[in-house]
């Protein structure tokens, strides 16, 4: 099945827009934040920071519910998955990314460069994957099973901006032009974006079929 003409211009607008990165954290002068009690978090996902949606369950730490992350340059989200869900495609301005598959899957995942170019792959668990800062990037669970992944992150507070919800909080006029479409075309697809918000998503029309189409190409 061909990608909508309409949306690869998103892609590729929201590639071209995002397609830069930011300093990193600075580097820290003691060898850990003063006042800090312990170094552990237990069970991110009462503890974390958690959201649940239709796709499954992320749960990510900051220096609030993690205080000894705060100098050291670090964040961890942890994910469990359900078959087609997916991690929209987002960016983070001020990390880079690692990601490995614990269990589960296979995951569909990849990013967009700076130049447009593509670089989709398959993750089996025990295999690792790098997104590189600020770019523009995605998980999809393609297989029949529960993915569950961890995510870390080279900032304590990397950022996160979802691209299609990202997109339509800009005037409509300047979108429509961007993406060479009619106002009423934008306005449609605005009706059909999901809430701002960094929970996993899964929708019935995503032509997503469990275990199907385990491919970098569909």
């Amino acid at each position: 099945m061909k990608a909508s003409p309409v949306l690869i211009s998103i892609v590729l607008v929201f590639a071209t827009i995002l397609g830069y990165a930011y300093s990193a954290d600075p580097d820290p002068v003691t060898d850990f934040a003063t006042g800090l009690s312990t170094f552990t978090l237990r069970n991110i996902f009462k503890n974390g920071d958690v959201s649940s949606d239709t796709g499954g369950i992320r749960a990510a730490t900051n220096p609030q519910n993690f205080p000894a992350v705060r100098t050291q340059g670090l964040s961890v989200v942890r994910f469990k998955m359900v078959p087609c869900g997916s991690n929209l495609p987002h960016t983070h301005p001020r990390a880079s990314e690692v990601l490995s598959l614990l269990s589960g899957g296979p995951l569909q995942v990849g990013f967009v460069d700076t130049t447009g170019a593509s670089h989709i792959d398959i993750l089996y668990p025990g295999d690792l994957t790098v997104f590189p800062r600020g770019v523009l990037h995605f998980e999809l669970n393609v297989g029949s099973v529960k993915a569950e992944y961890l995510s870390a992150l080279n900032s304590e507070n990397p950022g996160t901006l979802t691209s299609s919800e990202a997109l339509f909080h800009i005037p409509l006029r300047a979108l429509a032009t961007s993406l060479n479409v009619d106002l009423k075309t934008v306005n449609w697809l605005n009706s059909t974006v999901h809430p701002y918000g960094p929970g996993l998503k899964k929708t019935a029309n995503s032509g997503c079929v469990p275990g199907r189409d385990i491919s970098t190409a569909f």
